[in-house]
């Protein structure tokens, strides 16, 4: 009988989370990269050179890949012969795993799970507890999937449940627009369909742990109906045209998974959940002789890219930037700011309104200020700040014309799309909305020369901060007059697609 040591499942929940904050799967990397030498539209290729880029930043210097580094989901299949040698229970020994990763001080990882979720949701401070997943299976090992779910990807997670005789690809195409770009394409969709309304979504996340292997499965052909949907899929999916970070082109998903499970006659439960360009997960196995060890990942893995600036690049500084200049400013431009830029996301635009509404000054003066919506990690060593890369911009929509209209404020930087509200407050105020990529955390952390919490300090990372930057690559995203290169791109690459088809 194989006995498992508590303190081996915990640091092993532990180690498996610090590699993959810093450590990308060898599958993605080569999807990712095999994408970046297709991809024909420029500013979809810059967004995947971006990509790569950070990753292999990351790899070197054992930062997280994203701000946002997740909320912890967990696999555990405990052999029926293993025997514990614990004091606490399963549950808490993965979660005192997870709290050992993310305070761990050489690199330390965001805590962005909030209790009270409806009330005063407030940050647990060492991202627990996890979401954990227990089956008891034969054997005498403990094998364990661990992974780290971003916010935005994850809030882009859809469920139905369909007449037994609806078609699941009708369904998947028509809820793509939906999504939007907030969960960083291009990676993957996992697909669960049958059971009952938990087991599809829980079918849907443990289909993204499998590796990426779409290519062989066209190689060989479909031997069931899971892997028919797939290449279905495959193929609809990225004639979309939606594209990297949504701007338009040749990928929008590195794979397609699918699992099923009997269900009942009447029902035929189906839900989607995206993983984004920050692809965590790892799989480890206890056999009684220790810790799970984790090789590090050959650097060669990596392919050497160099992100270049373009010809026409807008350098702008921020300190004296006028609304005159701004209304300049084309779609699709790529800008790269320097001077002070203040951020702030959900919970600091929620106060900012809040004070408007009572009549209150606000701690921060944001006329002609552009705002950054960020939360990042804290710095290590002689950092000035952590990885902070963009939040999804969506979110901000319902406060974006009070600010835009009461403040003064220019211009907005983030991830993804505006909806339609967000994009006519910038027309009617005269604004600019500017997109940084997703998934590049990192890299954009190097332009960040200095960083300093002005106001809300109670928030945490949600405080606002007052950056320095320094060439801080970002994309025209939404001018002034309102043209959003995430309607025009993907339109545009969708007819260009269906011309080749």
């Amino acid at each position: 009988m194989t006995v498992i040591r508590q303190e081996d499942l915990i640091q092993s929940v532990a180690d498996a989370l610090q590699y993959i904050s810093y450590y990308h799967p060898k599958d993605f990397i080569d999807a990712m990269h095999a994408a970046y030498q297709r991809e024909e539209n420029p500013a979809a290729r810059d967004a995947i050179a971006q990509i790569l880029i950070n990753s292999r930043m990351c790899a070197t210097g054992h930062r997280p890949i994203c701000q946002d580094t997740g909320i912890v989901t967990v696999f555990v299949h405990v052999g029926m012969n293993v025997r514990w040698e614990a004091e606490m229970s399963l549950d808490d020994m993965v979660n005192e795993g997870v709290r050992r990763a993310y305070t761990l001080p050489d690199n330390i990882l965001r805590a962005s799970v909030l209790a009270d979720p409806d009330g005063k949701r407030q940050n647990t401070g060492d991202n627990t507890p996890a979401i954990i997943h227990h089956k008891l299976v034969p054997g005498d090992t403990v094998e364990v999937h661990v992974a780290a779910k971003g916010g935005g990807s994850e809030a882009k997670s859809k469920f139905a449940m369909l007449n037994p005789s609806d078609s699941v690809v009708d369904w998947v195409l028509e809820q793509l627009p939906k999504m939007g770009a907030g969960w960083c394409p291009p990676g993957m969709l996992g697909i669960g369909i049958g059971g009952t309304a938990e087991k599809a979504m829980i079918l849907a996340k443990e289909a993204l742990l499998d590796p990426i292997d779409i290519q062989a499965l066209q190689a060989r052909g479909a031997s069931n109906r899971g892997e028919e949907l797939r290449l279905e899929l495959f193929e609809k999916v990225n004639q979309s045209g939606i594209g990297a970070q949504g701007l338009g082109g040749l990928t929008t998903v590195l794979d397609i998974k699918v699992k099923d499970y009997p269900t009942h006659a009447a029902n035929k439960p189906v839900a989607i959940i995206p993983n984004c360009a920050a692809t965590r997960h790892v799989h480890f196995s206890l056999d009684g002789s220790g810790a799970a060890e984790l090789p590090a990942p050959k650097l060669d893995d990596w392919p050497e890219i160099t992100w270049e600036v373009g010809e026409g690049v807008r350098r702008v500084n921020l300190d004296d930037v006028t609304p005159e200049a701004v209304r300049e400013w084309q779609p699709g431009d790529t800008v790269l700011l320097s001077g002070k830029l203040l951020t702030g996301r959900d919970a600091a635009h929620k106060r900012m309104i809040d004070m408007l509404a009572k009549g209150e000054s606000l701690p921060v003066d944001l006329r002609n200020r552009f705002i950054y919506y960020v939360g990042p990690v804290d710095p290590v060593g002689n950092e000035v700040v952590g990885p902070a890369g963009p939040t999804t911009a969506t979110r901000m929509d319902k406060f974006t014309r009070t600010l835009l209209e009461q403040t003064g404020l220019l211009g907005m930087v983030g991830k993804a799309e505006r909806g339609p509200l967000a994009i006519e407050a910038i027309r009617d105020n005269q604004a600019v909305y500017l997109m940084a990529v997703g998934g590049a955390a990192y890299l954009v952390a190097q332009a960040i020369k200095k960083a300093e919490v002005i106001a809300f300090d109670d928030l945490g990372m949600e405080a606002i901060y007052e950056f320095e930057v320094e060439d801080m690559p970002v994309t025209v995203a939404v001018d002034h007059l309102g043209t959003s290169v995430h309607q025009t791109g993907p339109a545009r690459w969708k007819e260009i697609i269906a011309e080749r088809v």
